[in-house]
Order: C-alpha cells, then sequence, then structure tokens
C-alpha cells in the first residue's frame, strides 16, 4: 500500500466533502427543503406548446417570448440523426420527434430549414407519424391531423366498469388512471384544437393520414393480436349503448378529476396527468376563470423553467424525494442532526406526511391506516412507499424522538402495502394484471405498478434499520422476493434508477441492512458483476440503451451519480478496501464539480423503461457527497458494513 497515496486521498475526500456538503447547504430553501431542476425528453416542452395552440391562448402577454426560449430548447436537443431521443444522445424515437417537430412548427420554425428538413427526412425514414404511440396518436387526432379511427378505442363507459371487468381504473396505476380519465373525455367529445395558425403536418405522413385505421398489434404477442381484434369490436358496440350510462360515466370522470386536482400541485403531481385535464376542461366548456380550470393550468404553468436564453417544462417536481436524499448524504458527511440545517429540512418532511387521507392505495388496502410520503410538494392521494422509506430512513439516523411516531405510522403503513410475491410496487399493492400491457392503449408498456427490486430494496432497508428483526414474517418475504430477483449474472434490474448498477446498489445495500452474510456466493457474484462493470476512467455509467435486453451492458460514459451507487453498493458488501473502490473514489476527486454539483449532462433516472427517461439535477450533488463521505467513515471506523441501510 502506498502510504502517502491513501494520506492524500484521505485528505482530498475530506476537502470534498466540506466544500460539496457546504454547496449543497447554500442550495437549501428558506422553509429547509431541497428541490432541484427535473428534466425530461423532448416531449414535454413540445407538448406545451402544443397545449397552448390546443386552447388557442397564444396571444397572452408573455406567450411570444416563452414559446422562442422553448423552441431554443428544442432545437438544441435535437439529435445528430435528425431527430429527438428519449435522453442525451440516445436513439431516434418517433412519437418524441413528431411531436418536437410539430412544436417547432407551430412555434413558427419554417418547414424548410435545415434543423427541420433533417427531422422531417428521419421521421419519413422510420415510417412517418403513422408509426407513432397512442399518445402522440391521440394529439393528433384533437388537432384533426387524423381520423379518430386511428386512435386505439377507450370508451367513457370505463368509468362504471365493475371492479371485476378484466379493465379496470383499480387495476393500473396511478399514473396511468390520472392520464387516462381525462383522456376518456377527450376521446369522448372529440374537441378540435382551436390551433389559430391553422398548422398541418401532412408532410410528415408517407400516405395521406385520412386513411388511417388503427390495426396495430400493442406487444406482437397472440394475446396483442387479440386485443387489436377486440378494439375493432368494442369501437363498433359501445356507441350503442344508453346515453344515460354515457352521461354518467362522464359525471364520474369529471368528479374522479376535480376530486384530485391537487391544487397548484396539479393532478398526479405529474404533467401528462396534468396538461390532459386543462384540455379536457376546456373541451367541457369551462370558462378560464372557472376555479377548477384556473387550478389546473396555474399547476401546468408551475412546472416552466425559464433559463434566460432558453426555456423548457419539467414533468414534475421533485422537492420530497431531493430532501430526503440530501438529508442523507449531510448526514453522512457529518452534519449534527440538531444544527438548523437537518431540523428544518426534517420539520419540513415532518409537515408533508399524509396521516389524514386515504388515496387510491385503499382500494386495496381499504383496513391500512394511512401514512407516508408523496413525490411532490402535496400528492395526498398517491404516496409512495419508495419516497416514505427513504425519508424513514434518514428520520431515523437523526435519532430524534420527535420523528418516532410519524416512523412507526409509516413502518406499518409500508408492511401493509407488501405485495403477495414479498416486494413492492411504488404506489399500489398487488398491481399486477400483466395482460392489461397488452391492450392496445398500453403500447407504452407502463401500465402497471407492479413490485420491483429497487422499491422493493428501500422498503426492506428501512424496515431492517429502524429494527425489524431477520426472522419478521415482512423481511423473510422481502429477502425471498429479492433473491428470487437476481439476474444471471449478478446483478439487479433498477426500474426507476439507471440500471443494473441502481437495481444492485439498491438491493446490496437493504441485504446488508437485513443481516445477510455478505459473504455468500449470491452477493458475491453481485460484486463481481459490480467490478467487471467498473470503466478504465474508474467510474461507472450505464446507458438508457440498456433497457433493451440486446443492448444491456452498453455505456456512453461515466458518470458521478452512477458511480456513486457502484460505489455505495460495493461499501454495503464490506469492500471498502478494494481497489476497485479506490479508483471509484479517485474518478470522483477528478471529475469537474460546480460547487455542489458534479458535472453530469447523462440521464441516469427512468420514468418509464424504454418510454420515458429523467435527468434529476440533484443525482450528481447529493450521491456524490454521500458516497464520498461513507467511503471516509468505513475507512475510519471500525466495521467495514454500514450500519444504515442506504
Amino acid at each position: 500500500m502506498d502510504l502517502s497515496l491513501e494520506l492524500r486521498r484521505h485528505r482530498d475526500v475530506e476537502e470534498a466533502i466540506s466544500d460539496a456538503g457546504r454547496s449543497l447547504k447554500d442550495l437549501q430553501q428558506p422553509d429547509g427543503h431541497w428541490v432541484f431542476e427535473f428534466e425530461a425528453d423532448a416531449t414535454i416542452p413540445s407538448e406545451y406548446i402544443l397545449m397552448r395552440h390546443f386552447l388557442g391562448n397564444i396571444e397572452e402577454p408573455g406567450y411570444d417570448a416563452l414559446e422562442k426560449k422553448l423552441a431554443i430548447y428544442l432545437r438544441r436537443v435535437q439529435g445528430d440523426h435528425g431527430g429527438w431521443p428519449l435522453f442525451r444522445d440516445g436513439d431516434f424515437n418517433i412519437s418524441a420527434s413528431v411531436k418536437a417537430y410539430w412544436a417547432l412548427k407551430l412555434a413558427g420554425d419554417d418547414i424548410d430549414a435545415p434543423h427541420m428538413a433533417r427531422a422531417r427526412a428521419a421521421i419519413l425514414a422510420h415510417g412517418g407519424a403513422q408509426t407513432t404511440n397512442v399518445f402522440t396518436r391521440i394529439a393528433m387526432a384533437l388537432f384533426g391531423a387524423i381520423p379518430w379511427r386511428a386512435v386505439p378505442f377507450m370508451p367513457v363507459e370505463i368509468m362504471i366498469f365493475p371492479t371485476w371487468f378484466p379493465f379496470h381504473l383499480e387495476k393500473v396505476s396511478y399514473w396511468s388512471r390520472t392520464v387516462i380519465v381525462p383522456l376518456l373525455i377527450l376521446m369522448h367529445l372529440r374537441p378540435q384544437a382551436v390551433n389559430p395558425h391553422g398548422v398541418k403536418i401532412d408532410e410528415l405522413f408517407p400516405d395521406h393520414p385520412n386513411r388511417l385505421r388503427y390495426r396495430m398489434n400493442a406487444t406482437g404477442t397472440p394475446l396483442g393480436a387479440f386485443f387489436a381484434g377486440l378494439d375493432a369490436v368494442v369501437r363498433r358496440i359501445f356507441p350503442l349503448l344508453p346515453r344515460g350510462w354515457k352521461r354518467r360515466s362522464m359525471t364520474r370522470a369529471v368528479e374522479f378529476v376535480t376530486l384530485r386536482l391537487n391544487g397548484e400541485d396539479g393532478l398526479g403531481g405529474i404533467f401528462p396527468a396534468m396538461v390532459g385535464v386543462v384540455m379536457a376542461f376546456h373541451a367541457l366548456g369551462y370558462r378560464r376563470d372557472h376555479p377548477d380550470f384556473v387550478t389546473a393550468y396555474g399547476a401546468v404553468e408551475r412546472l416552466l423553467k425559464d433559463h434566460g436564453d432558453y426555456a423548457y417544462c419539467q414533468p414534475c417536481l421533485s422537492p420530497v424525494w431531493d430532501t430526503c436524499l440530501a438529508c442523507h448524504a449531510m448526514l453522512e458527511a457529518g452534519e449534527d442532526p440538531l444544527d438548523r440545517c437537518l431540523t428544518a429540512a426534517f420539520d419540513w418532511l415532518l409537515d408533508r406526511e399524509i396521516t389524514n387521507f386515504k388515496g387510491d392505495w385503499a382500494w386495496r388496502r381499504p383496513d391500512l391506516a394511512p401514512s407516508g410520503w408523496a413525490f411532490q410538494y402535496r400528492n395526498d392521494h398517491y404516496p409512495d412507499v419508495d419516497d416514505t422509506a427513504v425519508v424513514v430512513m434518514a428520520m431515523n439516523r437523526a435519532n430524534d424522538h420527535r420523528y418516532r411516531p410519524a416512523i412507526e405510522r409509516a413502518a406499518t403503513w409500508i408492511c401493509g402495502m407488501q405485495s403477495k410475491n414479498g416486494g413492492w410496487g411504488s404506489f399500489d399493492a398487488d398491481n399486477t394484471h400483466y395482460y392489461l400491457n397488452h391492450i392496445p392503449f398500453a403500447d407504452h408498456g407502463a401500465l402497471l405498478d407492479s413490485p420491483t427490486v429497487d422499491v422493493s430494496a428501500r422498503c426492506l432497508s428501512m424496515l431492517a434499520q429502524i429494527g425489524y428483526e431477520r426472522d419478521h414474517p415482512v423481511v423473510v418475504k422481502a429477502i425471498t422476493y429479492l433473491k428470487s430477483e437476481q439476474e444471471q449474472e449478478g446483478s439487479w434490474f433498477g426500474r426507476w434508477g439507471t440500471n443494473y448498477v441502481y437495481g444492485t446498489w439498491s438491493a446490496l445495500s437493504a441485504l446488508n441492512a437485513a443481516g445477510e452474510d455478505m459473504r455468500q456466493p449470491y452477493i458475491r457474484k453481485a460484486v463481481a458483476w459490480l467490478k467487471g462493470f467498473q470503466q478504465s476512467d474508474g467510474g461507472w455509467g450505464e446507458d438508457g440503451a440498456t433497457y433493451w435486453q440486446e443492448r444491456r451492458g452498453e455505456v456512453k460514459g461515466s458518470t458521478p451519480s452512477q458511480t456513486a451507487w457502484a460505489l455505495l453498493g460495493l461499501m454495503a458488501a464490506g469492500d471498502v478496501d478494494s481497489p476497485e473502490v479506490a479508483r471509484g473514489i479517485d474518478y470522483l476527486l477528478t471529475a469537474p464539480r460546480q460547487g455542489a454539483r458534479w458535472n453530469e449532462d447523462l440521464y441516469t433516472g427512468v420514468g418509464f423503461p424504454r418510454v420515458f427517461y429523467l435527468r434529476y439535477h440533484g443525482y450528481s450533488a447529493y450521491f456524490p457527497i454521500w458516497a464520498l463521505a461513507r467511503y471516509r467513515n468505513l475507512k475510519q471506523g471500525n466495521s467495514k458494513l454500514s450500519a444504515w441501510g442506504l
């Protein structure tokens, strides 16, 4: 061992923790929380422009300047292939490309401008706008670009289907139901966009769009073919149903979204649902000063980020997630839990525990007492076990008696939300009606909220950290689930972060917290996979394309956040003294950094694998600090294993 190298690394680690930690504290909001920007792909700002032209309110003061800034952003993120990807430097995506081209045309870009000509050529080379997904097809139908028969049929009577029916809102994920219900209103009323400039996109279709029909098999499977055939049948039957059913269904749909408007945080707290309800209210004839329209529209506007020379629209806001993860980083870095930085953060979090309201999760767990935290500022209908577990682990580390009642309530809620197979979904229990992923509307393959490794690992980590014993039935089932989900080469799949690095870090942290012997062969297999996946620069990186099985292992470059996950995973397995960990630490020490944030342009977050990717701007801040501090603490301590669940 080179002692001078070790001493120099120790000094550099201390300096980085101190400097970055101080900068992270500076980013804290006055009331104690943290919130970082949250970026998706080109579809979100594109859909914002489409919404404005659908409503026809493009003459409002300030909108012209905003639209120009949104257009600048869209041009900046155009790919070298001529179209738009789902994540930075990703492959061409037909739906994102059609929406971005369309939005730029609405914003006034000349279709013969070089960037538009390249985009149009790429779109046509990939089959044209007729090959887009369901959501793009609905948008095109609303603008009259294609006939409604080219859109999968979704009757508004879904709202009155009994719970035993094969399709029911209870059977799909929270994000699906909050997006579906406004669309049911729109698909029933079939309004036409105001479209003040009369913009069309006929040039994106190889054949005349009026000839289009929907004949697509969503999954290419026999079950998908069955549902495609069923689509043709039900679109003939449902128009013949009694009008009273339709009126009752529409009333139920409006009641559903109105009850869940969620104030300034919006329906479901997510952009697709929020923009959908704005357009639905418009279709219903709501005046612009109607209180519900004002609420819904204001929530969408709150997602805009104006950077002066460009602007974009966020998919949602992430303050609870950012705050609880920043708290973990600060605690690991040595911040006193009694100092204002953390007491203010925990007070802010305590105020957001959902204790007096049962959300949609209670459809499956009606007897379970409410608790939990949402991802956004407020989203009381939809707390999630992932945020809840991470909040609880941070509060438990702070060791303040004021937090104990909340910790106990949340633990009871999370235990009650465990699915039959021992895992946890994010928002609902046993949301596993997999046949629904084959219906035509589900061509995105993200209709359900089934149990996943990363979320399940977080729940296990929390329960173990707060004292649930190894033989507790919930813990036993969770460990069994994690073991059953390990990939053949030793890694674990990551649903909400990219990808196997994220899943493997999550699983190893949970298994360590639960008291598993980290020398067991299956654990060492995971460690070997992580070590083997380290890049030549000492960091770790994993591309969004790895969600396609044939592209597993693809890397565009190392990233600070994924490197931090890998390091935390290796250290959870007791490998703090390994050369791979030392090289990873050196990568973080030498990687470019601006204050609290390491430079990171590549996306490492996931909304829906293969469909929707996310860039958490906070990930490159709190995760590297956390990993560096964990390394320091283990090197200076008496144990090579962390005492914490994360």
